[in-house]
């Protein structure tokens, strides 16, 4: 059965930057196999299937394959899809509901109209982040990227697990060096942090460009050697700045550059709200362009 697709380069507003992501439009018929054969065809961080809505007033349901296993919800997929339904309504404007295993997810959407090939969305993150109780050596994270002890942490940023439905390791690093520097250990991820140490997420300030953080992911558990831009990481991040940092009730903005050091710059933006000293929402919004189509005979 002849079966459409796009691709995508998400957080980014010009090809071969971002994200690359996969969507495959009409999904009805193919088992959760078929999908992840499909997502390992890819060889993608994540490819979306598209599945008319289980409930009313949902624009799509989608499933979301790494090349290892089914996600219950990412961030470029998100971001890459809600674009991409926009583009095929030929919608300058829309807001919709895309149904995830997490639950759903609520987008806001804008695309340069009818016979365009780019738009930009900001989700609303579906699930409250929190952080793990758990300690995390610092010594251990250094060997699971090669660095050197001082290079770990900054001010008061610390070693922490958050998820707003993915875990992360969050590793904030001293600089911009350090994180340039960093090559994950996967004998050092697996000795020191067990399996907490499937996705690490390195953050540091931008001391250089005019984004809040840059930063790096890392994730050989996922099939992913280096992820160009993680928005299910950023998704968690507020719980980590507000730990950290102890930032103040109202509504804060962030800018994170990624994938600067693989040659595929991504920029998201993240916006939260912090009430009585907890993340009440957040966001995360950034563009994406089409880069191709094609049809799959499966």
């Amino acid at each position: 059965m002849p079966r459409r697709f796009v691709t995508l380069d998400v957080f980014t507003a010009r090809p071969f930057g971002g994200n690359p992501l996969a969507v495959v439009l009409d999904a009805v018929g193919l088992d959760e196999a078929a999908m992840q054969q499909i997502a390992v065809e890819f060889n993608l961080s994540e490819t979306v299937f598209v599945f008319p809505p289980r409930k009313p007033g949902g624009r799509a349901a989608l499933r979301i394959f790494s090349k290892s296993h089914e996600m219950p919800f990412a961030g470029h997929p998100t971001v890459g899809t809600a674009v991409l339904l926009a583009l095929e309504d030929k919608m300058p404007k829309a807001s919709f509901v895309l149904e995830e295993q997490i639950g759903a997810v609520k987008c806001e959407v804008v695309t340069k109209g009818a016979g365009s090939r780019q738009g930009s969305a900001v989700f609303t993150v579906p699930r409250r982040g929190e952080l793990e109780a758990v300690d995390l050596p610092r010594q251990a994270c250094a060997d699971a990227l090669s660095l050197d002890l001082e290079d770990i942490g900054f001010d008061a940023h610390r070693p922490v697990v958050a998820s707003a439905g993915v875990p992360f390791v969050f590793i904030p690093v001293a600089n911009l060096t350090a994180l340039a520097r960093a090559r994950p250990d996967e004998a050092a991820q697996l000795a020191g942090l067990g399996g907490f140490g499937d996705a690490l997420f390195l953050y540091t300030l931008d001391e250089e460009g005019d984004a809040d953080y840059r930063a790096r992911m890392f994730s050989p558990g996922l099939g992913i050697s280096e992820d160009p831009a993680t928005g299910a990481a950023a998704a968690a991040l507020p719980n980590v700045l507000l730990d950290a940092e102890g930032r103040v009730d109202g509504h804060h903005k962030v800018r994170i550059d990624q994938g600067f050091e693989m040659g595929r710059p991504s920029r998201l933006n993240l916006e939260f709200t912090i009430k009585g000293g907890v993340v009440t929402e957040a966001t995360i919004g950034g563009s994406a362009v089409v880069i191709a189509e094609g049809v799959l005979h499966i």
